[in-house]
């Protein structure tokens, strides 16, 4: 069964909130502002704007291309580029490497959507005068993060069985719009506090001696890829439900604008968020000048925040910010359960339904291993997937796409566009860039990152 039996995207803006939502997710509101606040603030914001545009925007074409080229799942999809057995086998293997990633950077994003989900309910608790339970939903327990990363499992499949128009181009029209409009309010909140201006300028002023630190750009790469899902076959799959006739230059900027416009946002909120919380008394520095938490910045800058504020309007800023970031993880998640989904339904008899299920509970087992033996394994797999496995994946990619996929074939499907000439400087340009220039960027930071 092919992606076009499973459906296509019903209009061009369902599948630019649907890529969008993929995009705009935990990445963005957890794992930007956590990075840029423990990276240099401006410094780190100026190499990942960099980074998006050199690396982001044409790999995540490259992806979408590769998806519609196949109209099937990513080890498919890339083995359809080779022209010999070998190539095509190595093809088939990269994709499928992709498709094991996308799962178990699932099982991470569930344990972290999951405490989203238990502190947006408990200021529910505290204002309903449950004083344990709040505790038990914020305590960093196993029991809790147990209950609430197979909470929010279940809400992904039962969006994922729902199939690709009625469940994730309907749910991402209905969240990513209500995403944009709360994070745009928090900002502006945020701002007009005191001490918030203190934050927006180590957010905005870069400290140009950081910028060619490892961290920085190895950071910078990771993010990059992580929050634009490049390397874990989401964006394969979403270009498969493309009709041949989208033009794909402009779909991906829209969704590479709309991805980082959410993730400066969230850094607008966030970073000011912290100096104001530390003008309210809630100490984010170490002595060394080092961030407090980095790890988990979000959960003990901003509930410390909404606390010091007091009175009603903490409770429900708290309840409209940990909604807002479980909306962003549910719109991330659908794309990247819908990899490994997508597989199972072609390559086999077994319904959508059953599909997103059998996926769904391998996800909640190894999800449940790394809640078990936490201190262990969630750094672990955030690093192993987004830090290595990402960048890796991206790399096959640009190498097939550049040196594999055969250059009339590839001219064939940029001419199948509505509205595009193949032969303007961007689409002769594109090609050669991502056969030389994407690789060798690509290997000089991953070289970094193992040096």
């Amino acid at each position: 069964m092919s992606a076009q039996a499973d459906g296509h995207f019903s209009s061009r803006i369902g599948f630019i909130m649907a890529a969008a939502g993929s995009a705009v997710g935990v990445g963005n509101i957890w794992g930007f502002p956590t990075q840029a606040a423990t990276h240099g603030g401006g410094a780190f914001l100026l190499v990942y704007v960099l980074l998006i545009v050199l690396l982001g925007y044409p790999m995540l074409m490259a992806e979408l291309m590769v998806g519609r080229h196949g109209q099937t799942n990513p080890a498919d999809a890339m083995s359809k580029l080779g022209h010999s057995a070998k190539t095509k086998n190595i093809g088939k293997v990269i994709g499928f490497i992709s498709i094991i990633t996308a799962t178990l950077i699932c099982t991470f994003y569930s344990i972290l959507s999951g405490w989203f989900i238990s502190f947006a309910i408990a200021p529910v608790a505290q204002i309903a005068n449950k004083p344990e339970i709040a505790n038990w939903l914020t305590d960093f327990s196993v029991s809790r993060n147990f209950v609430f990363t197979l909470v929010f499992i279940a809400l992904v499949i039962l969006v994922i069985r729902q199939g690709v128009q009625q469940g994730i181009e309907r749910w991402s029209k209905r969240l990513m719009p209500m995403l944009l409009l709360m994070l745009v309010g928090g900002a502006v909140y945020i701002l007009s506090q005191p001490g918030a201006i203190e934050g927006l300028k180590v957010l905005l002023v870069p400290d140009f001696s950081m910028v060619f630190h490892t961290d920085v750009l190895v950071g910078a790469l990771g993010q990059t890829f992580f929050s634009l899902s490049v390397g874990t076959g989401a964006m394969m799959v979403y270009g498969a439900y493309l009709h041949k006739q989208e033009n794909l230059s402009k779909l991906t900027a829209f969704v590479t604008l709309t991805d980082t416009m959410v993730a400066f946002l969230a850094a607008l909120m966030i970073i000011p968020a912290m100096y104001v919380a530390q003008h309210n008394g809630v100490q984010i520095f170490a002595e060394d000048g080092s961030l407090l938490n980095s790890d988990t910045l979000v959960f003990s800058v901003l509930p410390a925040l909404f606390d010091s504020i007091g009175g009603v309007s903490q409770y429900i800023l708290a309840i409209v910010f940990f909604v807002l970031m479980t909306i962003a993880g549910l719109t991330s998640a659908m794309s990247i359960v819908e990899v490994p989904t997508s597989y199972i339904v072609e390559k086999t008899s077994v319904t959508r339904s059953k599909a997103t299920l059998m996926v769904g509970a391998v996800i909640a087992v190894i999800a449940s291993v790394i809640v078990f033996n936490f201190s262990s394994l969630f750094g672990l797999i955030i690093t192993l997937t987004t830090e290595r496995a990402q960048p890796l994946i991206a790399l096959g990619i640009a190498i097939f796409m550049g040196w594999v996929w055969h250059r009339n074939e590839l001219l064939a499907e940029i001419a199948q566009q509505d509205g595009v000439n193949q032969n303007s400087l961007f689409w002769r340009i594109w090609p050669v860039y991502v056969k030389f220039v994407c690789p060798f960027l690509i290997v000089v930071i991953i070289m970094q990152l193992f040096s």
